[in-house]
């Protein structure tokens, strides 16, 4: 076969690997015009076009708009070259990001969502946990009888400062077990539940307990988990973290929502020892 020989478009299409329609399109929009046109307005190519259909075909694939591959066709240099591929390789890296911080995303979520399948409320117990790293927000500053609306308003306007993902879950942070027994759903702070983020909560024991309810509404769960740390001699160690692993991502009616609750403990005799 020499570039002299015509092939119909169905066996270019063969040849190439690419569909007749797409050979149409590229026709129709003057990217890769058919070389001869025969009865009936028929397509026909060379088998030379098989070079202008690969240099095609690879910045198809690296993601270069169809209008910046057709006016490359008739001129293109090595330089013009190296300048549209590190062009496309940021935008490319742009995409990496964010695809790989959506699937951080959706590992979070189902991590969180699968935990609360398993939760019952009103469970307490001591649990251990891996460390996780998280963003706190700004501190947060309460009235007296304040709902964390604009707390929470405040720590999503804050958000660009703090570098936060606001598509993360987002909890409450307690200073300690007495600020969260004082005012549960006045959190000192909120965090983000970022992988990447410069706060780490440390691996070890934890005080846990869950509760369904609307943000911050909490009944009769910070009392149960200050009777099981005083039935079993424990002592809290540092501060209280609030997730809710069912949130309105997975249930829609807002009194369903499941709040873990968890603090590190250790017990007095290991403390005295």
């Amino acid at each position: 076969m020499n570039d002299s020989t015509l092939l119909t478009i169905k066996e270019f299409s063969e040849f190439a690997g690419i569909t007749q329609s797409t050979l149409r399109y590229y026709d129709e929009i003057g990217l890769l015009p058919a070389s001869e046109r025969g009865e009936n307005n028929y397509r026909y190519y060379t088998p030379f076009q098989l070079i202008t259909l690969n240099f095609i075909n690879v910045l198809v694939d690296l993601g270069i708009p169809l209008s910046t591959i057709k006016e490359l066709t008739a001129r293109r240099t090595p330089e013009s070259m190296i300048d549209l591929l590190s062009r496309q390789e940021v935008i490319l890296d742009y995409k990496l990001y964010e695809l790989r911080t959506a699937y951080s995303i959706i590992h979070t979520y189902r991590n969180n969502i699968q935990d609360g399948l398993f939760a019952r409320e009103g469970d307490v117990s001591v649990r251990e946990f891996d460390e996780a790293r998280i963003i706190l927000g700004p501190e947060n500053s309460f009235e007296s009888n304040e709902t964390f609306y604009w707390s929470f308003i405040n720590f999503c306007n804050s958000a660009k400062d703090y570098r936060i993902n606001l598509r993360y879950p987002i909890g409450g942070y307690h200073l300690d077990m007495q600020s969260f027994l004082k005012a549960p759903g006045q959190p000192e702070r909120y965090f983000s539940f970022d992988p990447v983020g410069n706060i780490i909560r440390e691996k070890g024991k934890y005080l846990v307990g869950y509760e369904r309810g609307y943000y911050g509404e909490f009944d009769k769960l910070p009392g149960k988990m200050a009777a099981y740390a005083k039935t079993y001699d424990l002592i809290f160690t540092g501060p209280v973290f609030v997730i809710y692993l069912h949130d309105e991502v997975s249930v829609v009616d807002p009194n369903q929502f499941m709040a873990r609750v968890m603090v590190p403990v250790s017990s007095k005799k290991t403390a005295h020892d």
